[in-house]
């Protein structure tokens, strides 16, 4: 009986360290606004009531969800193919890898939306416990096959030794799960427990009462067929084996930076748009504002006037948050760069690995890590070849510009930036010509008519 099979140890903390933030950043308005002063702080002077009203009204500009959408996306626009050498038996099984529903494309899909935005995601290739099945012609006579499963960086908690290199360097693996089982006639309960892996055997432990205390102990225990822990990483920035980082952290930061930032702009527009009513030496007496109104000054010197901002910091404010979006959009775009002295993306990947785009990379490493997961599904049917599969590569951007200037254009076909708001980017970065003026471009391309193969909208009389 023991806590420490919960307990996380100091490399999976590490691991995890950057997701508090990364969660808060993917969870939109609703999660930093509960994470309060994790991100939001409360400045000196400012009392409880004023920050929580502050808060309460602060909005998120989701660039780090939006820049992982549609960068993990640009590897699956075309399908996961299967290579000739994956084993017929296996290939009915990818249409439902995970006993879920996804297929193999959908899976990898979301493997690298979780791996670009946290850092780290992993694929546990799993098979369903036999039972009072004894051969393997009984398990296929039943369905049983082994299965793919998401496995989220928050629950790796520990693996040993602490100085493995590679997979087959594993001797044990801790999962942190959550199992839902019956509760009653009519409603289902969910319980954490933790999943021990080693080579050869698995554990789960769930919490008890015992006494006045709670206490993890050893609820089913068993063995398997395979010599290896089944467990694959997937990396979005690799730093070591079970070891990484978010590829775009630094723009979670910033998108910190700009969360923060307008929520000052917000607070001072607040205060700018109410002006404040001046008064001096008017006299005793209350003060009547409004027309058919007059106020009359007891005093030679008495004055009564409105104040209100000059608006200089207002502009200081919108211009650095305008700044802060426009690093963003380039942090993203940096991942599509291809490296100098490479003419097409194609080039690149044939001649020169060294020279791919970082999301390219990224690309290959869940491409190996599909075939090792595809080769653990194999070894627990006895197959002797798993296979391979090819994750779509043949994209990156020769400049920045190019880059910034695509994410632009998928930003306005997900309906994220008006038609002009590209219009003027565009003209911004040097892309189209400053001549150009919107208004002129709309009527040019309104007369042109629709474009070739698409049929006008019918006239209804």
């Amino acid at each position: 009986m023991t806590d420490a099979v919960r307990k996380q140890s100091a490399e999976a903390i590490k691991l995890n360290e950057d997701c508090a933030l990364v969660a808060a950043l993917l969870g939109g308005t609703k999660a930093m606004r509960a994470a309060g002063k994790a991100y939001l702080p409360q400045w000196p002077g400012e009392d409880d009531e004023t920050y929580k009203l502050r808060l309460a009204v602060a909005t998120l500009f989701p660039a780090y969800s939006r820049t992982i959408d549609v960068l993990s996306a640009k590897p699956f626009s075309k399908p996961v193919t299967l290579g000739e050498d994956v084993p017929e038996r296996l290939k009915p099984w990818l249409q439902n890898v995970d006993l879920a529903g996804r297929d193999l494309h959908s899976f990898l899909s979301e493997i690298t939306q979780e791996a670009m935005g946290y850092g780290f995601s992993g694929i546990l290739v799993d098979f369903p416990k036999a039972g009072n099945l004894v051969t393997k012609a009984d398990e296929e006579a039943a369905g049983v096959r082994p299965y793919f499963v998401q496995i989220h960086v928050q629950n790796v908690l520990g693996w040993l030794p602490k100085t493995a290199t590679s997979l087959e360097g594993l001797t044990q693996l801790r999962l942190l799960e959550c199992v839902s089982e019956p509760d009653g006639d009519f409603d289902t309960k969910e319980i954490e427990q933790v999943r021990v892996l080693g080579r050869g055997t698995w554990q789960t432990w769930r919490q008890r009462e015992t006494g006045s205390k709670k206490e993890w102990v050893l609820h089913e225990e068993g063995v398997t067929s395979l010599k290896i822990i089944p467990f694959v990483p997937v990396y979005g920035k690799r730093l070591g084996y079970m070891q990484a980082t978010p590829p775009l952290l630094e723009l979670a930061y910033t998108n910190v930076e700009h969360w923060q930032s307008k929520s000052d702009q917000q607070n001072i527009l607040h205060v700018a748009r109410v002006p404040i009513l001046f008064a001096r030496m008017l006299g005793e007496g209350g003060i009547t504002v409004g027309a058919g109104t007059s106020v009359k000054a007891e005093h030679p010197d008495g004055d009564l006037k409105y104040v209100e901002h000059t608006g200089a910091a207002i502009e200081a404010g919108r211009l650095s948050i305008l700044d802060l979006e426009d690093r963003m959009r380039q942090a993203g775009a940096e991942l599509l760069v291809i490296k100098p002295g490479n003419v097409t993306e194609s080039q690149t990947l044939a001649d020169n690995e060294q020279g791919a785009c970082a999301l390219q990379k990224i690309a290959t490493n869940v491409e190996d890590a599909a075939d090792q997961a595809l080769q653990l599904m194999a070894d627990w049917v006895n197959e002797p070849e798993g296979g391979h599969v090819t994750v779509y590569k043949d994209f990156g951007a020769a400049t920045l510009a190019e880059a910034g200037a695509e994410l632009l254009l998928k930003s306005t076909q997900a309906g994220n930036m008006s038609k002009q708001s590209l219009h003027e980017e565009l003209q911004r970065r040097g892309i189209r010509s400053p001549d150009v003026d919107w208004i002129e471009e709309q009527e040019r391309l309104e007369a042109q008519g629709p474009e070739l193969g698409v049929l006008p909208e019918p006239v209804v009389p």
